[in-house]
Parts: structure tokens; C-alpha cells; sequence
């Protein structure tokens, strides 16, 4: 997460902040389709892989971690020059496949799967005071103009990340090599629930691509000191480490779609605050709003796949839905870019958006429950009436 950190502060000074706002809107959007086009294949690939070897989360991490160590070096070589845009595809779709074998890794190491949620909140507040720690140097490199530096360190620390991955113990998942139990883990790999909390959580990510974009070209053309920059980051981190705090304590209570039914509602809510207000204080508030969402539905619908789907298809699962998350975020940031939409308009447009989303989602959870009641009659029906399932009762 650090390291990601250096190269997203490195990337945004070159491609952002060194150029004119016309350019950097060209620059932005050459990036997002650089970075969108072959995640359709990549996808499949990785999923693949993992199918085929299911213990192979370890060296997932190990891998990932030292051939980015790699392409930082060659990030910084090319930083200037046309070759900067596939090095940085190569590091998205690296840490794409970092995240995923973390991701996977998790049930195989916490018994308890009422852990589970927990355990990816405590990784995420690992991961953002990693990010926090490795700010201050990073904009010292960004800030004297030499973004090579913060490459550097990115190095640095993708190499220790590397190391740390190769004194993990070896994860072993028994196989069943038979065609039934793997016609059977195919079919199971992405249930109703999962696939309906998928959605909802890509709606998430679709809008926060879209917010960032949007605010960040606001400012951008209002010619806003990187100080505002930065505290919108800030906000967004802060917001993103409350969610890690938080969800815990909410998976107490709430089953996973509740969550993220939650992170939708509140980033509505942001946005239509920030419409009527905007300014640098409604901004950040909606960063922290859109990171707390983030963070919300994505630890509710990891806890959700990693529950309900078996060892051998997680790592399948998992980087169906990272692709399914990318794309969206993707799609949604390049919207506001090329055409210059006024901000109170766009804000208004997520919230309606987010409301929207929330709607399909609760209703399609519930259909297929209305139907199971109104399938059962007398007074087994009766009886089951007072026993509403889990689901259910928590979006009540």
C-alpha cells in the first residue's frame, strides 16, 4: 500500500500538476484507457491461474511485491516519455494481483468466519498508516521536482514488502481433482449473494471514480494550490481508516449487504451536501464520505465472498470482482474528463445515482425472499414468518 502510495503521488505530478489543465485532462484520460482496455483479458487470466494452483497466494505476494520493485525503476527511467503509460498499467495490474492473493489468504489463516471482516479491516488500517507514513517523502521528492526520488523509495519498499511475503508460511489447500467437485466449486464460485453485493459494491467504486475525477479537474481549473490536493487525500485516507474501525463493530450487528447498502447511503448523502455547498471544507468532507463507503462495502463483500465460496475459488472470485471493481472505477472517472461537467451538477447526478443503486440492490435481495414466503402456505408459513432471515432483518 505504501509503495502503491510513492507511485500514485509520483504519476499524479507528471501526468496532473506539471501540465496545463486542457493537457492534463488528455493526459488522464490516455492513462484510464491505457489501464482499461486490457483488463478484460487479464482477468480471465489470473482467475485461471489461480484455478489451477489454489496455494499459490504466498508466492502471489511475492511476486507482485518484486516485479514492481522492477517497474519503479523503470517508471522512473521512462517517467517522461510515452513508455511511462504501459510501466504504469504493468504496476495497476501487479497490484491488482497483490491484492487478490491478500485477499484469498485471509480465510485461509482465520478459522473463525466471523473473524473474517475484521481481519480485512485490520489489513486496511495497516495498509493506510503504511500510505500515511511514506506521505511526507514522498512529497518531498514531488515537491522539489524530482519524482524519480519517490520512484526510489517506492522501490525501497517494494522490496521489503517482497522479503516480509518470503518468511510467510506455505499455504497448502487440498485439491479435489475430481470432475464432479470442480464442476461444483465452478458453479458455486459466485453466488446470487455475492453476485448482487457485487454489483452494488462496483456502484460504490463507479462513483468514486467519478467524484474524484470530477472534484480534482474542479480545482484543477480553478488553479487550487496542491495543498487543497492534499488535504482531499487526506480526507479520503482518514475516511477509508474510519471504515476499518468501524465495519467491525458493525458486522456485529449487520450481516455483509447491510454494509453495503450503508457506504452507498452515505456517499449519497455527501454528495448532496457538497452540491448545495462546495467548497474546499464540503470537498473534503466528501472524500471522507466516498472513502468511508469504499471501505464499508468493499470489507462487507470480501467478508461475504470469502464465506461462501470455496478455497479453490476464491482466488477466481476475487479477481473477477477486482476486474468487475477496476472497470467501473474506470468508466466512472472517465466521464467527468473530457467533457467539463459544472460541478453542482455532478455531484447532484452521483447522489441520485447512489440512491438508484441502493434500490436495485435491496430490492433484489429481497425478491427472491417474498417469493420463498409465498411459496409456503398454513401454518409452517406462519411459523417462519416470525423467523425473518438474517438479511432481511438487518436491512429493516
Amino acid at each position: 500500500m505504501a509503495g502503491d502510495t510513492l507511485v500514485a503521488m509520483a504519476l499524479g505530478s507528471t501526468l496532473f500538476f506539471s501540465v496545463p489543465s486542457a493537457e492534463a485532462r488528455d493526459n488522464v484520460a490516455l492513462y484510464l484507457l491505457i489501464t482499461l482496455a486490457p483488463f478484460g483479458l487479464i482477468g480471465p487470466f489470473l482467475g485461471g491461474f489461480f484455478a489451477r494452483f489454489p496455494g499459490a497466494y504466498r508466492g502471489g505476494l511475492v511476486v507482485s511485491s518484486a516485479l514492481r520493485a522492477v517497474a519503479a525503476v523503470a517508471l522512473a527511467i521512462w517517467l517522461n516519455t510515452i513508455l511511462l503509460f504501459p510501466v504504469a498499467f504493468i504496476l495497476l495490474v501487479l497490484s491488482r494481483f497483490h491484492g487478490i492473493s491478500r485477499s484469498s489468504v485471509v480465510p485461509i489463516v482465520l478459522d473463525d468466519p466471523s473473524e473474517l471482516v475484521s481481519g480485512n479491516a485490520q489489513l486496511a488500517r495497516i495498509g493506510v498508516v503504511g500510505s500515511a507514513v511514506v506521505v511526507p517523502f514522498g512529497l518531498l521528492g514531488v515537491g522539489f521536482g524530482h519524482p524519480s526520488f519517490t520512484l526510489i523509495l517506492a522501490l525501497l519498499v517494494y522490496v521489503w514488502s517482497a522479503l516480509s511475503a518470503v518468511g510467510l508460511p506455505p499455504l497448502r489447500v487440498e485439491r479435489d481433482r475430481s470432475r464432479e467437485a470442480r464442476t461444483a466449486r465452478k458453479r458455486a464460485s459466485a453466488p446470487r449473494d455475492v453476485r448482487l453485493a457485487r454489483f452494488a459494491t462496483a456502484g460504490v467504486r463507479f462513483l468514486n471514480g467519478f467524484l474524484l475525477l470530477l472534484v480534482a479537474f474542479e480545482f484543477r481549473d480553478e488553479n487550487a494550490p496542491i495543498a487543497d490536493f492534499s488535504a482531499l487525500l487526506a480526507a479520503a485516507g482518514l475516511g477509508y481508516l474510519i471504515a476499518a474501525f468501524v465495519t467491525p463493530i458493525l458486522n456485529r450487528r449487520l450481516s455483509e449487504e447491510p454494509m453495503v447498502v450503508t457506504g452507498l447511503a452515505i456517499e449519497a448523502g455527501a454528495a448532496f451536501v457538497a452540491a448545495q455547498v462546495f467548497g474546499l471544507p464540503a470537498a473534503a468532507f466528501l472524500a471522507a464520505a466516498a472513502g468511508f463507503a469504499w471501505g464499508t462495502a468493499k470489507f462487507g463483500f470480501d467478508g461475504l465472498l470469502q464465506a461462501t465460496v470455496p478455497e479453490e475459488g476464491r482466488g477466481r472470485a476475487f479477481t473477477n470482482a477486482e476486474t468487475f471493481f477496476q472497470i467501473a472505477w474506470v468508466v466512472g472517472a472517465l466521464i467527468p474528463v473530457l467533457p467539463v461537467i459544472p460541478v453542482s451538477l455532478g455531484l447532484t447526478i452521483a447522489g441520485l445515482l447512489a440512491l438508484a443503486i441502493q434500490v436495485v440492490y435491496i430490492s433484489a435481495v429481497l425478491v427472491p425472499v417474498a417469493r420463498h414466503r409465498r411459496s409456503r402456505g398454513g401454518t409452517e408459513a406462519a411459523g417462519e414468518a416470525q423467523k425473518p432471515e438474517k438479511n432481511v432483518l438487518d436491512l429493516m
